[in-house]
């Protein structure tokens, strides 16, 4: 069992983009431009929506980011899908922390649901998932459901979110 309310600091986000954080060869974060995820403020393998962990973390919304330049022209908006990757990004940290080896690769996602948008001056946006299920055979995955908050209010749902830990 891991410990419950678990936290890793920005220094350790970045570690987990270097890669070896989780054991040579094993899952990490994505670095520089698509890493989308500040720090981890939560994490534990028991409790959430399934009884199966939950995590939660943030991202620090700065008005100079790369993707306001190009999204759209004259309407600065952060893409929708980046949001979807923070949480198979999480899903990934997920199952990195509960020791299944591979790298993370998303599978998939059921159901998306887009109700509202950030801004440059978004300030900060926040990231909740619960886990649904883990497999461990024959390919480890994980599948989880999760939301992007901003300012306490869902403004993306994802559903059957899916991330599998491929072995070279």
């Amino acid at each position: 069992m891991q410990e419950i309310g678990m936290r890793f600091s920005n220094a350790e986000i970045l570690e987990m983009a270097e890669g070896g954080y989780f054991g040579s060869g094993n899952a990490q974060l994505p670095n520089a431009y698509m890493l989308m995820i500040d720090e981890i403020t939560s994490i534990s393998d028991t409790g959430g929506k399934f009884n199966k962990g939950w995590l939660e973390a943030s991202l620090k919304i700065h008005p100079d980011h790369w993707f306001f330049a190009c999204h759209f022209k004259n309407d600065p908006v952060m893409p929708g899908c980046l949001g979807l990757d923070a949480l198979w990004q999480l899903l990934g940290v997920f199952l990195g922390w509960s020791g299944l080896q591979g790298k993370g690769r998303a599978l998939g996602v059921g159901n998306v649901k887009f109700t509202g948008q950030i801004y440059p001056d978004a300030d900060s946006i926040q990231y909740r998932l619960d886990v649904k299920r883990i497999f461990k055979k024959p390919m480890p995955m994980g599948i989880g459901e999760g939301v992007v908050i901003h300012k306490g209010r869902t403004i993306y749902q994802a559903e059957d979110l899916k991330v599998g830990m491929i072995n070279f």
